[in-house]
């Protein structure tokens, strides 16, 4: 018998994989009218596709929930996701997406495509029904002047857009360079989605974190500790890749769910990646756990410079990090050519391990 997402969620709250939160529970059935729309309007041609003399059908509003860090809201979008049954949806982190319309865009100006939007829109049309994006949040002119075309045409073509952000529609690309061309965007997300404040008034990963360990040594003895804190923070809900597309390279990280990036420390620093690529990561997630970081010497010089611009990138960006490594911060590098510079490293490692870290940025 086919469940509500309010009795799933009651559910996962029953067997404890989730908190009871009246701020989530509310959404729900919103959430749960758009879901059943889809459902029975998943094979019919809607929007651009509709047809001549097909009857117009307008697809409802989809949904842009905001709030503070940790409250939830990938949680509830994960959730909506994975539990509407039709095959043309797409679940995306905002900023990975862009990356791809950036590129498809700069494939068909190399195909001297006047419009190059249009067939990047096109191929999305051609295969999307709903189109869920996490942590919408737009910070560079590009994606400014892009992405507010690209969602008229999106929703002309009849795809429903669900999307989570920290900021209230208003202050996406505040003071940005040219914004007055932006506002049109804010005005259209308004006009199509129903903007949602998720107003709960606890921060449940900062919450699940407070005073648990977060730095776990010898890495090869805490497996079942680390995978414990992944499906806390994750809800138990499945993950998938993120690829993040940088100077034309694309860095991925093997897991991703609900704000929450799972790599080896080889995944990341045995790549050739530079600071750009961390910066994009740290810009990415929320929380990174990163497992086997080892001792570090001469002998492995150079993924020890990509490990240090990586925590460097993590606590400027303010990113919750949940690592397992083969020492103590201070016993990582004691020897040989860079193990001065590494205190400081170590010191933010340690830094970072405190309660209260992480969950300050917007």
């Amino acid at each position: 018998m086919r469940q509500t997402l309010t009795e799933i969620y009651d559910q996962r709250v029953a067997s404890g994989t989730l908190r009871a939160d009246p701020a989530q529970h509310a959404l729900l059935p919103g959430l749960e009218s758009l879901r059943l729309w889809l459902e029975e309007n998943a094979t019919r041609r809607i929007g651009l596709f509709a047809g001549l003399f097909a009857k117009p059908v307008t697809p409802p509003k989809g949904f842009y929930i905001w709030g503070g860090v940790g409250r939830g809201k990938s949680m509830l979008m994960d959730l909506f996701t994975e539990s509407t049954a039709i095959t043309a949806k797409r679940r995306v982190h905002f900023h990975a997406f862009m990356q791809e319309i950036h590129h498809g865009m700069h494939e068909a100006r190399k195909k001297g495509v006047e419009d190059p939007l249009a067939p990047v829109a096109d191929a999305i049309l051609q295969t999307t029904r709903l189109l869920a994006f996490d942590e919408m949040q737009i910070t560079d002119i590009t994606d400014a002047m892009v992405v507010g075309r690209l969602f008229e045409k999106l929703l002309a073509g009849g795809v429903v857009i669900v999307t989570t952000s920290n900021r209230p529609p208003e202050d996406l690309y505040k003071n940005g360079l040219n914004r007055a061309l932006f506002l049109p965007f804010i005005d259209l997300i308004r006009a199509r989605l129903t903007v949602a404040e998720l107003e709960s008034p606890t921060d449940y990963r900062q919450h699940r974190l407070q005073g648990a360990q977060v730095y776990f040594h010898p890495a090869g003895k805490v497996k079942g500790e680390i995978a414990a804190i992944w499906d806390a923070l994750t809800g138990g809900l499945p993950s998938e890749p993120l690829r993040l597309s940088v100077n034309g390279r694309v860095v991925e990280l093997p897991q991703f769910s609900s704000g929450v990036a799972r790599a080896t420390f080889w995944d990341l620093c045995a790549r050739p990646l530079g600071p750009a690529d961390f910066l994009a990561i740290a810009q990415a997630v929320r929380v990174l756990i990163l497992e086997d970081i080892p001792q570090l010497s001469a002998s492995n010089y150079n993924e020890a410079k990509r490990f240090v611009t990586l925590i460097d990138a993590l606590y400027e960006a303010r990113v919750r990090l949940i690592c397992s490594a083969a020492d103590e911060p201070e016993r990582l590098y004691i020897e040989g050519t860079g193990a001065f510079e590494f205190e400081r490293t170590a010191s933010r490692l340690r830094e970072m391990q405190d309660a209260d870290w992480g969950g300050t940025t917007a």
